[in-house]
């Protein structure tokens, strides 16, 4: 069955457990009849927490992880090895978090904590969310909250956040990233998908800036 209050376990013990008793975690809730769905929010959630805590190279490997082991998961009629990827997706996030102690302070961001802003209607409001990517992230994130909880079915946000990537993505990352939790968005509870998809912001291109040099020259060849 789902289970919200496992899912806000998984994302508890992913702030602060070790890679072996998160997994142990991730045992006894399956084995009090918990629907995977629900652990699998947990771990997203968990994911772009982290993010949002600490946005970087550490922060986005959590989501494109969760991303490549989910697609595994959905992937294979093995039933041991389904298991084994749950508890690896689990036991990792909490080696991603100490991870990024190396690398600075991690903040205390809460994704289940995350508040709507005020937001504008239809295309302004998106626009404005991603004008705010590119100066204010946390407030950014509460803008796409409100656009999603308004949009159901984003599929505007997701088109303009996949443009801004092709325009001014820098490396790999951003194009891995990108369509990954683009991806993941429909793997989440609709409880726990909009609040995923805010968290993205800490890592997507926002429209502020120049287009990457390569575009500019295609736009040049083409007028």
């Amino acid at each position: 069955k789902l289970d919200d209050g496992a899912t806000r376990e998984i994302l508890a013990a992913i702030r602060s457990a070790g890679p072996s008793d998160i997994a142990g975690l991730v045992v006894d809730v399956i084995n009090r009849g918990v629907s995977p769905q629900s652990i699998w929010d947990g771990l997203f959630a968990g994911s772009g927490e982290l993010l949002m805590r600490q946005p970087g190279i550490v922060g986005l490997h959590t989501l494109t992880t969760s991303n490549a082991l989910r697609y595994a998961y959905d992937n294979t009629s093995n039933d041991e090895l389904r298991r084994w990827l749950l508890l690896q997706n689990a036991s990792f996030l909490t080696m991603f978090r100490e991870a990024m102690k190396s690398r600075g302070n991690i903040g205390a961001a809460n994704i289940a904590e995350l508040t709507p802003a005020e937001l504008p209607a239809g295309a302004e409001g998106l626009e404005a969310v991603f004008a705010a990517v590119s100066k204010d992230k946390a407030n950014a994130a509460r803008l796409a909250l409100a656009y999603a909880k308004a949009n159901p079915e984003p599929s505007e946000f997701i088109h303009r956040a996949r443009v801004l990537t092709f325009l001014k993505g820098r490396d790999a990352h951003d194009y891995k990233f990108s369509s990954a939790v683009l991806e993941d968005y429909q793997h989440l509870s609709p409880a726990w998908r909009d609040r995923y998809l805010a968290a993205s912001v800490f890592n997507l291109r926002g429209s502020a800036g120049g287009d990457m040099p390569i575009v500019e020259r295609a736009k040049k060849a083409l007028t």
